[in-house]
């Protein structure tokens, strides 16, 4: 059966491992930690083709533990099951080890079932994710583990691995192969950093390429095949955050040369979704109340670019995204309600007062007969001095105007207004 280069090439010992001395190099934490044989509970993060799996495998083979490998994506309660009752069963006397890829596809539920088995010790985890384990691994896991994150692979790395992967191929041909020292450069450097992408690109132009006594790899072939992997995005991966992540902060930034480049990024992977969410966002949070008309210009700048699709859709969504990161800056609305969202959740707050309730009648224990709700309007400037917070908040202050022009000038009217 066909195996892919990258299994063929998998290392098979720590020191075969590309990149990653942060984490493997004599002396550092984890490989303290394999060394020792004594295993915690782990979680690799970081982006696809960069190691996590190989590591994890090495360390399996080398711990003892019964092993079990379920990738989130696929597996399901009941295969969570089928492992907790193989505990305590002889084949499992030393232990279980769970290697679990892509952890962040497991929901809360299936988090929690292996929480207690991972307490007290009857399972060891290694999860593996391309996401962020601060947003999509359950709290009381994360709490039970060491999360260590890999890097994406330096282009010497990278090159170091063709090398090797080039030494098989001509191996199993038993042929000479011929590829330029440029046409692997590029390899190298189009490969960002994941070394499964590297050597399918590098097995592609093998198997395309001219094959006599020699096999021949044309710079022609190479850029063709290069030319088909340019674009690195994994929508459901962590490129795909790093990705749009860049293009908000570009915008909050107020560079809108960087914002443009980000744009250019998710629009040529035909991630239109994410384009007009961020934007969107980025048109609330970042910008608010300096600038408030922005936000039904970007809804109707993002309308029009769902209506056309791509590639038209570039047009408005530029015009928008550069409005944007040029467009004056305030975070207060973000800050108020975040703020008044936190005492809420907090359980800080109290009874709406008497006079803003919607009630028309009072109960023979009322101590203040009437709701004596104030109509602001009936007032000089539309305003009138009464208590609108729970009393144990009543001088409670969320909203902080920002330094712009515009809510600077609002503060001055009310201050105006209400002194």
């Amino acid at each position: 059966m066909y195996s892919p280069l990258a299994d063929r090439l998998r290392p098979q010992t720590i020191e075969e491992v590309a990149g990653q001395k942060h984490l493997l190099a004599k002396g550092k934490v984890l490989r303290q930690i394999i060394d020792s044989g004594k295993m915690p509970n782990l979680i690799f993060y970081g982006p696809s083709g960069v190691g996590k799996t190989t590591v994890a495998n090495i360390i399996a083979k080398n711990c003892g533990k019964k092993l079990y490998h379920l990738n989130a994506t696929t597996a399901s309660t009941a295969d969570i099951k089928e492992i907790i009752n193989s505990i305590g069963t002889i084949e499992s006397s030393d232990g279980i080890l769970l290697y679990l890829d892509e952890i962040q596809y497991f929901n809360k539920k299936q988090q929690q079932i292996l929480l207690s088995y991972i307490e007290n010790g009857d399972i060891t985890l290694i999860a593996s994710t391309t996401e962020n384990p601060y947003f999509y691994v359950y709290n009381a896991i994360l709490s039970r583990s060491t999360v260590f994150e890999f890097k994406t692979l330096s282009k010497e790395d990278i090159h170091l691995v063709i090398l090797r992967g080039l030494q098989i191929l001509a191996n199993e041909k038993g042929k000479k192969i011929n590829i330029s020292r440029e046409a692997l450069n590029k390899m190298s450097a189009a490969a960002a950093g994941d070394v499964r992408r590297s050597l399918n690109m590098l097995e592609l132009c093998i198997l395309t390429a001219e094959e006599g006594e020699e096999i021949t790899v044309s710079d022609s072939l190479a850029e063709e095949i290069l030319a088909s992997n340019s674009v690195r995005y994994d929508r459901e991966g962590d490129e795909h955050y790093d990705i749009i992540s860049a293009y908000q902060k570009s915008m909050r930034g107020s560079d809108p040369d960087a914002a443009i480049y980000y744009l250019g990024r998710l629009l040529a992977a035909g991630d239109l979704p994410s384009a007009c969410r961020r934007l969107l966002v980025c048109a609330n949070e970042d910008v608010g109340l300096a600038y408030p008309q922005i936000i039904p210009i970007v809804k109707a700048a993002v309308d029009t670019a769902m209506m056309v699709g791509l590639p038209e859709a570039r047009l408005p969504l530029a015009n928008a995204v550069i409005l944007v990161a040029s467009a004056p800056k305030s975070v207060s609305a973000h800050d108020a309600i975040n703020a008044a969202m936190q005492d809420i959740e907090r359980g800080i707050g109290g009874d709406i007062p008497r006079h803003l309730q919607n009630k028309h009648f009072d109960g023979e224990d009322a101590e203040i007969k009437g709701q004596n709700y104030k109509y602001p309007h009936n007032y000089k400037g539309h305003f009138v001095y009464q208590q609108y917070l729970p009393d144990n908040i009543k001088n409670k202050k969320y909203y902080i105007p920002g330094d712009n022009k515009t809510e600077q000038k609002f503060k001055e009217y009310w201050s105006e207004i209400k002194k």
